[in-house]
């Protein structure tokens, strides 16, 4: 997700210390040490906690020893997500034993979908805290340091952390997550999010606004929209409408996520606005047209579409057939024909045949998607497919399966990047190559990574760049005038 093209496959993304700018850091204060896993949403999330604890004295540290506090934001999206996690739990018990008075939590999806079971069998932990509870871990600290142990896992049907100014923990200055809403409604069988997210709820768009405007003003160049499935935020002033009632309703105080992609781009035409992730049923003209007027709004759409196979698609819940999906993807291209398109597949879902494997591998063939993350599938408890279906086809013919996914992707992207060469782009610098100081990096609006001589240039800075090489996941060129 989010425009990694070197992300592994079937790889979990891999915890970071996320961390206070060092100004605001007081060294009496107690010391928060947290990790994120999993997708950008927890990153964000990440963000809120770290700014309700600094209401209440806290500062974070990049040394987990000195720590008073350590909170794991973990995914529960595949199993391999939750055994890291649990191994960096247990890491973290190994400190206990010298320092008894830390505490240690889990926040996040795998706190949700666990609860209780992380305090009464494996005793991991101190605090378990779902996704809609963050506003309540002062509190739930405070238990814990008078001798108890403390769950909040409620799901809440109006929480938004709509007020609360996240702070910005790691970040490179330029480019900013902003969380537009929270929840699924969507019931895909695979998926445990609706389960541990709760059910969709919009954000108030004047606060989201707000929040763009403060980081345009503190110098940032790029927001990118959060949500589980960003097409279906609808809200409305009128706090009696939910539900069925809100999707229906219609008239000037209605914000849907077309106009609220409008307000934010009229924040500055300076700022860069991206978002993720779509959901094909709900991604509408409205939204491509607006994409098309603003130049400021990235040529750039993440439309998974897990299958390439018809009776997958429905057995999956996706609402959607192939050839709805192609037809998604060609509206796109004529409304908008440069628009970077990239996907998620999963490999080997229930009752999958071989021929329906290989509707897959020719859909990526044909769509020619700018990257994918590409997982087989891992069978996730509570969901409707565990309830369901029998996980049935053999793990070897799942990676197996995967393997023909990501060559085919792997040879269509090839192609699909060569096209950029001799084109120039309008690209935000983002920081130094990872290849040489030389150079610096940066993104087009389609989100390809654009490498170039680094001259005078600064991170910040608008370039035009002329595409002269490219190697599968990567533009090279020079800057031009």
């Amino acid at each position: 997700m989010y425009g990694n093209e070197e992300k592994k496959i079937d790889e979990v993304r891999q915890g970071e210390a996320l961390l206070l700018d060092d100004a605001v850091v007081n060294s009496e204060s107690r010391k928060l040490y947290l990790e994120s896993y999993g997708c950008a949403m927890n990153f964000a999330d990440s963000e809120i906690v770290a700014s309700i604890l600094k209401d209440k004295g806290y500062s974070t540290t990049r040394n987990v020893e000195e720590a008073d506090v350590i909170f794991i934001n973990t995914c529960s999206i595949r199993d391999n997500a939750e055994v890291a996690a649990r191994n960096k739990l247990k890491q973290f018990n190994v400190l206990k034993k010298n320092n008894p008075e830390l505490v240690i939590g889990v926040l996040g999806c795998m706190a949700e979908r666990l609860k209780s079971k992380f305090l009464e069998e494996e005793r991991l932990v101190d605090i378990v805290a779902g996704p809609d509870s963050y506003r309540s871990l002062p509190e739930l600290i405070g238990q814990v340091e008078s001798g108890q142990k403390a769950v909040n896992v409620l799901l809440s049907r109006e929480e938004t952390y709509a007020e609360i100014a996240p702070v910005r923990m790691q970040s490179n200055g330029i480019t900013a997550f902003i969380s537009i809403m929270r929840g699924c409604d969507n019931m895909c069988s695979f998926c445990v999010v609706p389960f541990t997210r709760g059910r969709e709820r919009s954000r108030d768009p004047f606060t989201i606004v707000k929040e763009a405007q403060d980081l345009h003003q503190q110098g940032y160049k790029e927001v990118t929209l959060l949500g589980q499935n960003v097409d279906s935020y609808r809200w409305s002033a009128n706090p009696e409408l939910r539900g069925k009632e809100l999707k229906e309703a219609e008239g000037d105080d209605i914000v849907n996520f077309a106009k609220l992609l409008e307000m934010v781009a009229l924040v500055s035409p300076d700022l860069r606005v991206r978002f993720s992730t779509s959901h094909p049923k709900d991604i509408t003209d409205d939204v491509l047209f607006m994409i098309k007027k603003y130049n400021n709004i990235c040529n750039y759409i993440h439309l998974p579409i897990q299958s390439g196979n018809t009776r997958i698609l429905e057995k999956m819940n996706r609402t959607y057939t192939r050839e709805w999906y192609i037809n998604k993807v060609n509206r796109i291209r004529e409304i908008i024909p440069d628009c970077g398109i990239t996907t998620d597949v999963i490999a080997g879902f229930c009752s999958e045949t071989e021929e329906e494997h290989q509707d897959t591998v020719n859909l990526i063939k044909w769509a020619q998607f700018d990257m994918a993350y590409m997982y087989y599938y891992s069978e996730r408890p509570g969901t409707l497919a565990e309830k369901k279906y029998e996980d049935d086809v053999p793990e070897e013919t799942k990676k197996k399966r995967l393997q023909e996914i990501i060559e085919a992707q792997h040879n269509s992207q090839r192609e699909s990047i060569k096209k950029c060469l001799n084109q120039t782009y309008d690209v935000l610098i983002e920081g130094v190559s990872k290849k040489s100081e030389n150079e610096l990096m940066g993104r087009n609006s389609q989100s390809h990574v654009v490498v170039f001589p680094r001259g005078n240039h600064k991170p910040g800075d608008y370039v035009k760049v002329k595409i002269t090489e490219c190697t599968r996941a990567t533009l090279m060129g020079v800057v031009v005038e």
